[in-house]
């Protein structure tokens, strides 16, 4: 895993939109075609409004979404559906992009999705890490072990606690307690994984990753195994770490 430290969260989006915009731009050249996966969250503001004036040619371009709260829809201000197609989606010209619906059978849902996403080897994902070290939806103690691509997760208490606190929901009691997300193995079969994480609230989640032994305790761990990714930081997450800071 390479780290990447930037003094500010926005310069540590340039640095991970061109980082990710240099891995597409390489897969449409050697293949015609590139599939991405994209993460939503307060952490990938940066990274996201970067990489969509990035150089790239978005008609050769799938992007699948990484996860959903179950039971809301897509006009709720907490739906990454809304998320998406606000920050994202409805700025570049993609090839198609796979959304996950939490509205219906979420079993249903996840197996409609792992059956396109089988079909589409993805060569690039942007990810992020929780404040609980989650990585998607996948919670501590998180399912290094299946391979379905797309799975129900039960939420706990501090990653929605989080989404209480970055403004999504009102109260706690307004938070989802399960969600459709992709599976850690599903993230892991990914040819490249870039990782946008700034934030102070999200030091201690980058310490345990970097630091401790690879572990479901430590969900985002597993990206030590990953052979090609890319770990981007800011000063203030980076500040728990024995790493060197931004200069």
């Amino acid at each position: 895993m390479d780290i990447i430290v930037s003094k500010t969260k926005e310069e540590l989006g340039e640095k991970s939109a061109f980082k990710g915009a240099q891995l597409i731009n390489k897969a449409i050249a050697e293949k015609g075609e590139a599939n991405i996966i994209v993460a939503t969250g307060a952490s990938q503001f940066e990274m996201l409004n970067e990489l969509i004036k990035q150089n790239i040619d978005w008609t050769k371009v799938t992007g699948f979404h990484l996860d959903e709260y179950i039971g809301i829809t897509d006009k709720h201000p907490a739906s990454f559906r809304k998320y998406l197609k606000e920050r994202f989606v409805e700025k570049v010209s993609l090839r198609a992009f796979h959304y996950v619906s939490g509205e219906g059978d979420a079993n249903q849902e996840c197996y409609r999705l792992g059956e396109i996403i089988k079909k589409h080897p993805i060569d690039v994902a942007f990810v992020g890490i929780g404040e609980n070290g989650h990585l998607a939806f996948n919670d501590p103690p998180a399912d290094f072990e299946t391979t379905v691509p797309y799975i129900v997760v039960n939420l706990d208490d501090d990653c929605r606690k989080q989404q209480m606190g970055e403004g999504w929901f009102a109260t706690i009691g307004d938070v989802p307690k399960q969600a459709i997300s992709m599976s850690i193995k599903q993230i892991m079969k990914s040819k490249a994984i870039i990782c946008s994480v700034p934030d102070s609230r999200k030091a201690n989640a980058v310490r345990n990753t970097i630091e401790n032994e690879i572990s479901q305790i430590f969900p985002a761990s597993i990206l030590k195994k990953h052979p090609a990714c890319w770990l981007f930081l800011d000063n203030d997450s980076a500040g728990l770490s024995n790493i060197a800071l931004g200069g």
